[in-house]
């Protein structure tokens, strides 16, 4: 396990970017013209911002980006 020590700015501007990357991801997850091999890898890319999300982010905020059950998996 590691560690890292990081001040409340830089909490804010990771946590920042990486719900931005979620965000991404949910938007390209809907779009009809995406082969479903490549949305499966994506799918696996927002479960492990969404581990590294909840531990810098509120409960509040985790909320807001729960994964939902994703078609085909």
């Amino acid at each position: 396990m590691l560690g890292m020590l990081v001040s409340d700015m830089e909490q804010k501007e990771i946590e920042y970017l990486i719900k931005r990357e979620l965000e991404e991801l949910l938007l390209d997850m809907e779009d009809k013209r995406i082969d479903q091999m490549v949305k499966r890898a994506m799918a696996e890319r927002y479960k492990l911002l969404f581990q590294l999300f909840r531990r810098v982010a509120s409960e509040k905020e985790c909320m807001k980006y729960i994964p939902r059950k994703i078609e085909n998996e």
